[in-house]
């Protein structure tokens, strides 16, 4: 087993550039993005997802124990946000900081990529920690590959709450990007907390072990918004194209578009003659956009 010595994740300003974050993400794993989103941002978020998350019932309706833990029996996670909230849409997945270091992950691998999946996770009190785990395992092959691996998930999570070590702030292990087992996920001792003020941004590499904190207060839920990329080659862990209504779909960027499965992926850097295509012509000019 591998150990570390970080005592913290190290924070830039929101006006740093990728290759700056880049550098970071590449020592460390992860890196800690100061202010990301406004106060306006985050007070409008958070009021457009309150009405749906108060619908929903904590915990999983899985019978698997592991999935279970995994989900959190004092969790809520809310998904479809791009239905679900306009600020969401427009402002944080079309972030051009965001779609800058996204960029620097993903396009070594290809070209193109989708958002994975996108969820507000709020952990209430009494949750106990999460599993340590590496957001790759969605894609057992790479996770055999190791620290040489191509990299096939990137992370980025924002505090829509303050994130202290009490209400859950998610734990890292620095440096385990690099450790040559994945299937090494550490220890509690090994990891430290990302604590974050609310429109703070964790932006964290698959490879890094992690999971959600412990909650330990009697009265303080912890609430963020997490969404992952991966390549244009691999499949992603929600269907968009069948849960975001088409017409919606029209009015979104060409790049969340993109994003979204509404257009066909393509790697001119490899000579790839591209995916997600009808009759090899773009799934986009069969839709009309």
């Amino acid at each position: 087993m591998t150990s570390t010595t970080q005592a913290a994740l190290a924070h830039v300003p929101n006006t740093a550039t990728a290759d700056e974050i880049a550098a970071i993400v590449e020592r460390d794993g992860g890196v800690i993005i100061d202010g990301l989103l406004t106060d306006d941002q985050v007070a409008r978020f958070n009021a457009e997802i309150d009405p749906y998350l108060d619908g929903l019932r904590p915990g999983s309706l899985s019978s698997n124990q592991a999935v279970q833990d995994f989900h959190g029996a004092q969790t809520r996670r809310l998904t479809n946000l791009v239905t679900l909230s306009k600020t969401f849409r427009e402002e944080i997945i079309d972030h051009d900081l965001v779609l800058a270091v996204a960029d620097w992950a993903m396009l070594d691998s290809y070209d193109s990529y989708w958002m994975g999946t996108a969820q507000v996770i709020e952990i209430g009190p009494g949750n106990k920690a999460q599993p340590h785990h590496r957001d790759l395992e969605n894609y057992p092959p790479f996770l055999a590959l190791g620290p040489d691996g191509p990299e096939v998930m990137c992370n980025f999570l924002i505090a829509l709450t303050d994130f202290t070590e009490e209400n859950g702030a998610t734990r890292v292990i620095p440096g385990s990007h690099k450790w040559p087992d994945f299937n090494d996920r550490g220890t509690p001792e090994q990891t430290i907390p990302a604590t974050m003020k609310a429109g703070d941004a964790l932006f964290f590499s698959g490879k890094l072990a992690h999971g959600g904190g412990a909650n330990v207060t009697s009265d303080v839920r912890r609430r963020g918004v997490a969404f992952t990329f991966n390549p244009g080659y691999l499949v992603p862990e929600e269907a968009y194209p069948h849960v975001i209504d088409l017409e919606l779909a029209r009015t979104l960027s060409p790049r969340v578009q993109q994003l979204l499965g509404f257009r066909s992926f393509h790697d001119d850097s490899h000579g790839y003659p591209g995916l997600w295509q009808v009759n090899y012509d773009d799934i986009e000019d069969y839709l009309g956009l």
